[in-house]
């Protein structure tokens, strides 16, 4: 491929195909990866075309953004997938200009005896098999606090006093509060360690401020068995494409299968002489046994039958073009939003992917009185803890508990120096 020159202006497929080369051979981004970028450039296509603009240029991502976004939109505040369509746009950018990609992650340096501590702690933390994602949590906290450190001449361990620490947390960023509750719960396992092991004299962890975030959850994103009825109804089930989806969607609505887990059914999950679902759920790792009900059974020999590719994978759902792989989440979640769309159903302000079909289900459950444990049971919960989050979802019996307003007596109208007063 012909190397681009500095500021050379591109087609849009021609920039695209040049980005998605660069980002898997220097910094080995998936497949998954690259089709997620890939959701967010076919956005910016049609955009372009909107607006009879031919090719792309640094100052037409910054206008489709502000028309995504608006001008003021607070960054910290969107949620992840907005966040990776910002990062989708601003790669583009950037290789346009400079025809290089910087990594999103800083090299990050623990020098001198404190750095030298963090890092052993770290190794300890990964000996414990801590997962990747916890590993770099770790490291980008103790990395922030190094930092700090050697800003205030602390270059020792001896020298760290609850002052530092203190006007540590004070100089955070409040607004970001997964920031502070990361420092809180992380400082105080390395000062553990550090005591625990006689790297000092005082346990320092005592003097790290506790943070909790405690905000109101949301409500759960769920729609009514009506809903559902209409959304399995308006699936076409004449085409390939309509069977697979049909199945899929029975999955979640009818079982409340995660998208991860539907995606990775696999032949052996399915016990046909005992009418079972029998897997190990992705999330949570437990094994759980749920009922194959027949239109459920029914709609999976459709589509085996009659509509899946011919493949040797050993997955049961795959892609309906080729190369006909297995499915990720994201393509169950934007199967599940294709057919709410097409069913004519409100979506705004709920969730459509295969989780809020799972909370629906949860719904359904609690209209019909079944107990909690029996919910938690077929949702796969570790607990019953975990499925109370769907209490709140069950208006009837909301309203069961709502209390009486005691009429107000006439005499507190009339009396003098109220605001009623006359």
């Amino acid at each position: 491929m012909r190397p681009l020159s500095k500021f050379s202006i591109l087609s849009l497929d021609a920039l695209t195909a040049s980005v998605s080369n660069y980002m898997s051979a220097h910094f080995l981004r998936s497949e998954v990866t690259i089709r997620n970028y890939y959701w967010v450039w076919r956005k910016l296509d049609r955009y372009m075309l909107e607006n009879n603009i031919d090719n792309y240029t640094p100052p037409v991502g910054k206008a489709f953004l502000s028309q995504h976004f608006g001008l003021n939109q607070d960054y910290r505040k969107l949620s992840t997938s907005n966040k990776n369509l910002i990062r989708a746009i601003k790669i583009l950018s950037e290789y346009q200009s400079t025809e290089i990609v910087k990594p999103l992650k800083l090299e990050m340096l623990f020098y001198g005896e404190i750095g030298a501590l963090m890092q052993s702690y770290i190794n300890t933390c990964r000996l414990r098999r801590l997962v990747p994602n916890a590993i770099d949590r770790y490291e980008r906290t103790l990395y922030r606090f190094i930092c700090y450190l050697n800003e205030t001449k602390v270059y020792e361990i001896k020298d760290i006093k609850t002052v530092h620490i203190l006007l540590y947390f004070n100089n955070l960023d409040a607004q970001v509060k997964s920031l502070i509750q990361n420092a809180s719960s992380i400082l105080k396992l390395f000062f553990s360690y550090l005591y625990d092991n006689n790297y000092t004299n005082n346990n320092l962890s005592l003097v790290v401020p506790r943070h909790n975030i405690r905000e109101q959850p949301k409500l759960p994103s769920y729609y009514s068995k009506d809903e559902i009825e209409k959304l399995l109804q308006s699936i076409e089930r004449s085409s390939d494409l309509g069977k697979r989806d049909y199945a899929i969607i029975l999955l979640a609505a009818r079982l409340g299968l995660r998208a991860s887990d539907i995606c990775n059914l696999k032949f052996t999950n399915i016990i046909w002489d005992r009418s079972l679902i029998e897997l190990v759920q992705n999330k949570t790792g437990k094994r759980i046994e749920l009922p194959l009900l027949t239109e459920l059974g029914n709609a999976i020999i459709d589509y085996l039958k009659f509509a899946r590719p011919k493949s040797k994978e050993p997955y049961i759902f795959l892609r309906a073009k080729a190369p006909f792989t297995r499915l990720y989440s994201a393509a169950i979640t934007s199967i599940v939003h294709k057919n709410l769309v097409h069913a004519g159903i409100n979506i705004e302000n709920r969730r459509h992917g295969a989780h809020a079909l799972r909370h629906s289900l949860a719904g359904v459950l609690l209209e019909k009185k079944t107990i909690l444990p029996v919910i938690s049971e077929i949702l796969g919960h570790g607990s019953t803890e975990s499925t109370k989050y769907y209490l709140r979802i069950d208006s009837t019996s909301l309203k069961q508990c709502a209390l009486a307003v005691p009429p107000v007596l006439q005499k507190f109208y009339n009396q003098k120096g109220g605001i009623f007063y006359a």
